[in-house]
């Protein structure tokens, strides 16, 4: 498989991954006319392509202490983006960054297990030990639909 290709199949088994990830590969082959042997080597291959990760998720708003925010930042100097974006991406409490066109340089989502308290620990001392950036500004997600994230591990979550 080429990086970054899906072929018709490969988009038909992520898209019923997509609604229903613990589905048995005999109904997922039942669905697709494909043998369940083809299901399982099409999901090795995308997972070992980087493309496919198979994760247990949870909805942050229906658990008591998770919380999330956005942090955007812009860098002192645009030529470390790819260095800055890589940094940051392989923080802890980050879920997800990305490069974008704007005000900003890099926009990123953090999960957060005391609120306020981490996102302040986070914003003032872990962000700054990276170095090179100009400024940031973070914005705390109040409510959200269709969101699911990794637990974060140091939690001690409990279900609203």
């Amino acid at each position: 498989m080429k990086e970054n290709e899906l072929d018709a199949l490969d988009k038909k088994l992520v898209r019923v991954l997509t609604k229903e990830g613990r589905l048995p590969s005999g109904n997922i082959a039942e669905r697709l006319d494909i043998t369940p042997p083809t299901v399982r080597s099409r999901i090795e291959s995308l997972v070992t392509s980087g493309i496919l990760r198979v994760a247990g998720l949870v909805d942050p708003f229906k658990l008591k202490g998770v919380n999330m925010a956005l942090v955007c930042i812009s860098l002192e100097r645009h030529q470390e983006l790819d260095k800055k974006i890589e940094q940051i991406s392989e923080l802890p409490q980050v879920h997800w960054a990305a490069a974008v066109t704007g005000q900003y340089d890099i926009i990123f989502e953090v999960i957060l297990s005391k609120g306020m308290r981490d996102l302040y620990s986070f914003l003032v001392e872990e962000l700054p030990r990276l170095g090179g950036i100009r400024s940031s500004e973070s914005f705390m997600i109040m409510k959200g639909k269709r969101k699911w994230v990794l637990l974060p591990e140091e939690n001690e979550i409990i279900a609203k």
